[in-house]
């Protein structure tokens, strides 16, 4: 088998690298620039994630005041609410006692007696 130069040279250099020294190719870069943004987002986002967990789950509910000017407000309120409940217990009982008195007086007999028999004064004009 007779080699020419070319060959000869090709076969004396031995095998080439895949890619020129100093070449990174892209998708490699690609898949490294994810892979460390997702250890800074790791290594970030846990800490921030617990600190909020701690702040809103961990946190004892905060029980709401109420300034004195509120608290006398709401007083008066209640107050007044007592005042319209007693007048309109007052109001019931009189309609209870006008009705119980009209349904005496119509159950009272209408005749015959010293009154003078339901009429207005004397007899016929």
């Amino acid at each position: 088998m007779h080699l020419t130069p070319a060959v000869l040279a090709i076969a004396l250099q031995g095998p080439m690298p895949p890619f020129p020294p100093g070449f990174i190719p892209p998708e490699a870069v690609a898949i490294i620039q994810s892979f460390f943004m997702t250890i800074a987002v790791i290594a970030l986002g846990i800490p921030i994630i617990r600190a909020l967990t701690r702040r809103f789950v961990d946190r004892p509910p905060v029980a709401p005041t109420i300034s004195a000017d509120v608290a006398n407000r709401l007083e008066r309120i209640e107050q007044a609410v007592e005042a319209v409940a007693i007048e309109v217990e007052r109001i019931s009982e009189s309609q209870r006692y006008l009705t119980r008195v009209m349904a005496e007086s119509r159950a009272l007999p209408s005749g015959g007696g010293a009154g003078g028999g339901g009429g207005g004064g004397g007899g016929p004009r």
